[in-house]
């Protein structure tokens, strides 16, 4: 995730984090399902959901952003990601149409984050009116 600058290559931290959600989502529930027994329950955890959701929204936006300032001035990157984090906010709210709506949201969120990632080597500083660099 760090370059050789030593800094944070924000699409890899934001397919690693898409990543590690649709980890947590597919296999929280196949493999940890022993945790109520021992008093842990962050399955079906409305509160840890919504945590990752965020956490989610927060790294994505903040990758998607500056590579659209900074690189390749497209939105559509932004379109896709947003598009994924409504079906997640979306699988909150219909909670028994989840599993057709997560790996949608999944797929459109990291597909986001390449095409962000690709546009960005593309591109490489695509210097316009708007740029603040």
């Amino acid at each position: 995730m760090l370059n050789m600058k030593g800094k944070i290559n924000l699409d890899a931290l934001g397919i690693g984090t898409s990543v590690a959600c649709a980890i947590h989502c597919a296999a929280l529930p196949l493999f940890l399902t022993s945790l109520p027994i021992l008093g842990w329950d962050i399955i079906d955890n409305v509160v840890f959901e919504y945590i990752m959701i965020f956490l989610a929204l927060i790294v994505g936006a903040i990758s998607l952003w500056h590579g659209y300032r900074k690189h390749h001035h497209s939105l559509r990157p932004l379109g896709v990601f947003t598009a994924g984090m409504a079906l997640l906010f979306a699988k909150q709210i219909w909670h028994s149409y989840q599993y057709w709506i997560l790996p949608v949201a999944v797929v459109l969120i990291v597909t986001a984050h390449i095409m962000n990632f690709r546009f960005c080597r593309v591109h490489n500083h695509a210097h316009a009116d708007d740029c603040d660099h």
